[in-house]
Formats: structure tokens, sequence, C-alpha cells
């Protein structure tokens, strides 16, 4: 497994090694990096990749491709940027997750979203752990600003995101 991902996918369970072949043919021929990488996980449905593109202007590339042609996308549900990958321990996710909280604006909202796999850490501690000394409004229901929390086992994923920042392809297709 990549322990320093930097782009998280989703896909139907069983498609898995199908996924990874069109994000490593996306990545490569499509968007040029050559030193692209996907792999599969412990995790069902989950792929994890790292691009030598930043995160988020791979996202907005592939949103540009799946706007042209979405029959490129035939496994991907969901792709997301990941900007730092930390050992799955509180205070690690604590560090990252002030430094990370900088960006959000004074007047801004955010929310933390946590998807957790493979771990014994608890929701509520992460959340405590992640938001307790980041200053900014609250808003569970439209937040400026998502603090993606992604554990999968040993290794997490965080992010601060827009809403516009996640690649939904099912939805996105449907537009």
């Amino acid at each position: 497994m990549i322990s320093d991902f930097n782009l998280l996918a989703t896909t139907q369970r069983g498609n898995e090694r199908a996924m990874c072949n069109e994000l490593f043919f996306l990545l490569k021929e499509k968007l040029g990096d050559e030193q692209a990488q996907t792999s599969k996980t412990k995790i069902r449905g989950l792929i994890i990749a790292k691009t030598s593109l930043d995160p988020y202007t791979a996202i907005e590339k592939l949103r540009d491709i799946l706007k042209e042609r979405p029959y490129e996308f035939r496994y991907a549900l969901r792709i997301l940027p990941i900007e730092r990958v930390v050992p799955s321990d509180l205070e690690e996710i604590k560090r990252v997750a002030l430094e990370l909280a900088v960006r959000i604006g004074e007047g801004e909202s955010f929310r933390v979203t946590i998807e957790k796999r493979f771990t014994s850490l608890h929701s509520q501690d992460i959340i405590e752990a992640a938001a307790s000394d980041i200053k900014r409004k609250a808003d569970m229901k439209n937040p400026d600003r998502i603090l993606l929390i992604e554990v999968i086992g040993g290794l997490t994923g965080i992010s601060l995101l827009k809403p516009s920042d996640e690649l939904a392809v099912i939805k996105e297709k449907m537009m």
C-alpha cells in the first residue's frame, strides 16, 4: 500500500483492480503524470493513489475529462484529494488539522467529516482532537470548508476541502 497517497477513490466492491487500472490510465495517459501510482487497500471498494500533480488540480482535470468524455469513468464512484497522511494517532491528527485550519477564513464555517476503517479510534475522539482548537463557526449542513479525515488502519489522510473539491462521479455524470 502507498503510504504517502494524495488521492483516495471509491468503487463498488469487487471492482478494485479495474478501478486501479482506470485511475492509473487517467492519471498517466490523460493527465500526463508519468509517476502516477495506484494501489488497492485492505478495504473493499477503496483505492489510494499517488500523483505528482497537485491533488486539487488533478481533481479539476479529472472533472474536465468527466464532462467531456464520461464514458472514461466506468468504475469510479468518488475521488478525493488528500493533503497530508499521518499515523492514525489523535495527537498527529490534531496537529495536522490545526495546520490546515489556518486556511479557514475569518467568516467561514467548517465541519469535520470522518470516514474510519480498521481502527479502534472512536469518531467522537477524532472530532474532539481535530476540531476542539479551531476557532471558527461549525456548520454541519452547509459549511464553507470540510475538514476531511480518512482513517485507513494505521494511516490517516487529512484534507481541508471546499464542497466542490470532491469528484462525485455518478452525481456529476447526471448533470
